[in-house]
């Protein structure tokens, strides 16, 4: 599904009719059970969604359920074409779990947090970096950038790749211009923006990336990096986390523990079988471009970290808080995850 552009001003709409989409029926509870006995679980594209990939491969939700009492649970995973696609899928109650990056996060919990729609995170799904790539020679740092330039993110002004850009910005010139660089920038899918910068269309010439589709750009004559977000971020940060309504969580308690135990597992899956994962991922999207050894090395790149726990949150809490596009500060990391990975050395 191709992801459609989503303004900070649609965001808060869409988010402010919580209560009513929120309000309608949930999925039917099986009649053996307090709790669902189907979910929905929606991701993305890319690399960065592997982990639920292996979930839905080894059938891991299924195992899980299955220890915490809750027999036959049926979870369905869907992938939709970005930011928005995504969220509206949560707000008209299609899913239950997607995996979005923090600043979406961020955005949600505080429009709804204290109420009874309160949206957090399960726990993040990995750490991985994102990549500004061009394919134009004479923009060597985001300070080129100017004209007609359009740099592709999966959603203006509101994704994950949208806000780190915003974050460089002001990390560039100051905090009152960290919207200097929103007007080059353009909403594509990974895959639509890969093709568009690896085939030097006149549409896009710039592509803020995520693996595999960086690997591939960079490995194509002309193209080069201008920006990582580890740089922006001074350090690891998380790429996506899971996302789910706390309705949902309190209503059902095992399922919910099912799906972080099964996502833990994944991780642990594919820390220990790089190779394996690979082909996991390939046989999912029909990947054609990389080979499996090609994947198994984007796995295993130190800067692809497999885990549940929580990096920089609070960085693009406290950016978006500063800048004044997040109203309410959380008090630590903890305020926008859910109690199951509390343990965690997050932040």
């Amino acid at each position: 599904m191709a992801s459609i552009a989503l303004s900070r001003r649609g965001f808060c709409k869409a988010v402010a009719a919580a209560p009513v989409a929120l309000a309608s029926p949930m999925l039917l509870r099986s009649s053996f059970a307090d709790e669902v006995s189907s979910i929905v679980i929606v991701s993305q594209h890319g690399l960065p969604y592997l982990p639920l990939m292996v979930m839905d491969a080894l059938q891991l939700v299924q195992k899980h359920a299955e220890k915490f009492g809750v027999a036959s649970l049926k979870p369905e995973y869907k992938s939709l074409g970005g930011t928005q696609s995504l969220i509206d899928a949560l707000l008209s109650r299609q899913m239950d779990f997607g995996v979005t990056g923090v600043p979406s996060l961020c955005t949600l919990w505080d429009k709804t947090a204290g109420t009874a729609n309160e949206v957090r995170a399960l726990s993040a799904v990995q750490s991985m970096p994102f990549m500004l790539v061009t394919n134009k020679p004479s923009i060597k740092t985001i300070k080129d950038f100017s004209g007609g330039d359009k740099i592709a993110v999966p959603a203006i002004k509101v994704s994950s790749q949208a806000i780190c850009l915003q974050m460089a910005a002001a990390k560039e010139w100051g905090d009152e211009q960290y919207a200097r660089l929103d007007a080059y920038t353009i909403t594509r899918s990974h895959p639509d923006a890969a093709v568009a910068v690896m085939s030097k269309s006149a549409e896009v010439d710039s592509h803020y990336s995520v693996a595999p589709y960086y690997y591939l750009e960079l490995a194509t004559e002309g193209v080069h990096n201008v920006l990582k977000s580890y740089d922006t971020l001074g350090g690891p940060g998380t790429n996506g986390v899971m996302l789910m309504s706390k309705r949902f969580h309190d209503a059902n308690p095992k399922v919910t523990q099912a799906v972080f135990a099964a996502l833990s597992e994944a991780e642990e899956f594919i820390n220990k079988n790089p190779g394996d994962a690979a082909q996991i991922y390939i046989k999912t999207t029909n990947e054609k471009r990389s080979s499996p050894a090609d994947l198994t090395r984007y796995i295993s790149d130190s800067d692809n970290i497999w885990t549940t726990t929580p990096q920089q949150s609070m960085t693009f809490a406290g950016f978006m808080h500063r800048v004044g596009t997040m109203k309410r500060m959380p008090a630590s990391w903890k305020d926008l995850y859910m109690p199951e990975c509390h343990d965690l050395s997050g932040s």
